[in-house]
């Protein structure tokens, strides 16, 4: 973190600009880089900025559009779990970072976004490039401000970080007129967190009585599953995700966004659940009889239909969100606060307890590893045409430590699949599903990381939506390595035409009009590499990661290969179509979650105490 006395603060006596007390705040709180594009009413801001860069105090990278320094500060942010920092103008400038707001609002991901407005007096007089952006994103911020002096510049910045970091993470706007970032002004800095706002203090605490509450219900359940959400990742709740999860042998699955909350390679491990989700992970949710979600809400795309999701148990609902404790599912045992510290409470009380059987859990575990040898998650192989799945298991055997970005749609899903990442190495749109996403995401990611490997997987549709950020990519050597999975289809459109809407393919090839790929790489000065045929795709993976420099490359897969599993809309999670056929095998027996009497799996009731089983 850069020292707040690196950029020299003006004596109280000399004057300085608004403008230079928001780049010197954003140096103070420790920002090293921020995305952005000038225009004319931020200029007096990028011209502090270009002092602060001349001094090294900070880079700014420069994109070719301001939604990629919107994901592009979503990604660093992301992958680092510090506040991404990016910068656009009025006006047009202002609205092209809607959908990467939207996009970290969706996700709780800490961003701060500093747009330029018109001077104070032109404000809604329908000036040259005005719009209210403060009141446009409104809805997709977590707060917002108007700098109207800029005496109040370096306090809006230190409370800015302030909401953007704590709590449920997500984005700030801080909207400056023209004029307050050149008038002058006796500058006084204000310290990173010394700042205290009225109204606004997160629970981070979870209520002992409740957690007391939920260690009876884990020691009581016999069939326990862990969901765990973005919430895990944002709070850092690894290791104590792991640690209760072995301490009771609960199996664990996450969602989208809570992917690397919990090791894949793990036993526990059942991947992810919901609409693409893995087969035993449905069928688990479905099953089980206590339901500990742990900063997860709860989303449509997991639950399938509300009323039959985990329809047998009881919930216990951690998250930092009392908003979102209840919204969709009403918890046996609610607990609101951060949970990191939640769950380190809750593991406390358990030392000072009796053990555990492991064995309470056994025949549970046997049935949940049942369903995994009998519904894997296939790879599957073409005579002449790879198969997606293929192109990212290569990737994931090639670069197993890799931070990988995606898109949005079939190739997203297929990656959710088949990569096993570490924490905060899956950086995905979730929650709004934003096209364009991946390429200007692992631009940040690779930015805040640079010694690691960064890999972007993308769609030939989605890819389409941002490439210009290939410009970026160039003009500082940022060494990201996307690939397109390109089947000339907006594909997860195409397979839901072709599921639902008749075969009825409207508006979703993107055959005609497709850029050759490597040659548009190469216009832009970065590597374009092309690959047809599943004996060129090793070699060429491992040339790609080799390539010192952003590459592009782009492989032909078969066109109407569909992601399965999958849960059709309005359908439990258990009603999954696309599942192999399961092989025979000896009579099933299931436990009894009452009693625990062993019944054969065709039996609707334990004939025991007449437990619906």
């Amino acid at each position: 973190m850069i020292s707040p006395m690196q950029l020299q603060t003006p004596p109280a006596t000399q004057p300085a600009t608004g403008a230079y007390a928001l780049i010197d705040s954003l140096i103070r709180h420790g920002v090293k880089h921020i995305f952005g594009y000038p225009g004319g009413a931020i200029l007096p801001i990028y011209d502090a900025l270009y002092q602060a860069e001349a001094a090294g105090k900070v880079q700014h990278i420069l994109v070719r559009h301001e939604q990629g320094a919107s994901h592009a500060a979503d990604g660093y942010a992301r992958a680092t779990g510090e506040v991404g920092v990016c910068f656009a103008t009025s006006g047009p400038g202002a609205t092209n970072l809607v959908t990467g707001i939207a996009t970290a609002q969706m996700d709780s991901i800490p961003m701060v976004v500093v747009t330029g407005q018109v001077t104070r007096a032109a404000i809604g007089s329908d000036a040259f490039q005005e719009t209210d952006i403060f009141g446009i994103t409104l809805p997709i911020v977590k707060h917002s401000y108007v700098v109207r002096d800029p005496k109040e510049m370096a306090q809006t910045v230190a409370e800015a970080f302030y909401i953007a970091r704590t709590g449920r993470p997500g984005p700030v706007l801080i909207d400056v007129p023209k004029d307050v970032g050149i008038e002058e002004f006796d500058y006084a800095p204000v310290q990173p967190f010394d700042v205290q706002i009225p109204g606004y203090k997160p629970t981070t605490r979870g209520n002992p009585r409740q957690i007391v509450h939920a260690i009876r219900l884990l020691r009581a359940a016999r069939q326990p599953l862990l969901y765990v959400g973005g919430g895990a990742i944002a709070s850092g709740a690894h290791a104590q995700i792991r640690q209760l999860a072995e301490h009771f042998q609960i199996p664990v699955t996450t969602t989208l966004m809570g992917k690397g909350a919990f090791d894949e390679h793990h036993p526990l491990a059942v991947g992810m659940l919901g609409m693409h989700g893995t087969a035993y992970a449905n069928f688990a949710v479905s099953e089980c009889d206590l339901l500990i979600a742990v900063g997860a809400r709860f989303d449509d795309r997991v639950t399938g239909k509300l009323d039959e999701f985990a329809s047998r148990a009881k919930v216990i609902h951690i998250d930092i969100d009392p908003a979102e404790v209840g919204k969709n599912r009403v918890p046996t045992v609610p607990i609101v606060g951060d949970v990191k510290k939640v769950l380190s409470d809750l593991l406390a009380r358990l030392e000072a307890d009796q053990p555990v059987d492991p064995q309470r859990t056994a025949a549970w575990r046997s049935r949940v590893d049942s369903w995994k040898q009998d519904y894997p998650l296939a790879v599957p192989t073409y005579p002449e045409l790879l198969s997606p799945q293929e192109v990212i298991v290569e990737l994931s055997r090639q670069a197993p430590q890799a931070y990988y970005t995606t898109d949005v749609g079939q190739h997203q899903m297929w990656a959710a699949q088949f990569l096993k990442n570490g924490p905060r190495r899956w950086i995905s749109s979730a929650g709004l599903g934003t096209m364009g996403y991946g390429m200007p995401a692992a631009m940040g990611v690779k930015v805040a990381v640079p010694e690691s490997e960064v890999i972007c997987i993308s769609g030939d549709a989605s890819f389409q939506m941002n490439l210009q950020e290939l410009g970026t990519l160039a003009q500082y050597n940022i060494n990201v390595k996307t690939v397109i999975i390109n089947n000339g289809w907006q594909g997860m459109v195409r397979q839901w035409q072709q599921s639902f809407y008749g075969e009825r393919y409207s508006s979703s090839n993107m055959e005609i009009g497709m850029p050759n790929f490597e040659l548009l790489a190469s216009a832009f000065g970065v590597k374009g590499m092309l690959v047809k045929d599943r004996t060129a795709l090793s070699d060429a993976v491992a040339e790609m990661l080799a390539h010192d420099g952003p590459v592009l490359m782009d492989v032909r897969v078969r066109r109407d290969e569909n992601c399965y599993p999958m849960v059709p809309p309005g359908k439990s999670n258990a009603h999954m179509v696309g599942l192999p056929e399961r092989p025979a095998r000896p009579k099933e027996m299931v436990q009894c979650s009452h009693c625990g009497a062993q019944n054969p799996a065709a039996h609707s009731f334990c004939p025991e105490c007449g437990t619906k089983l």
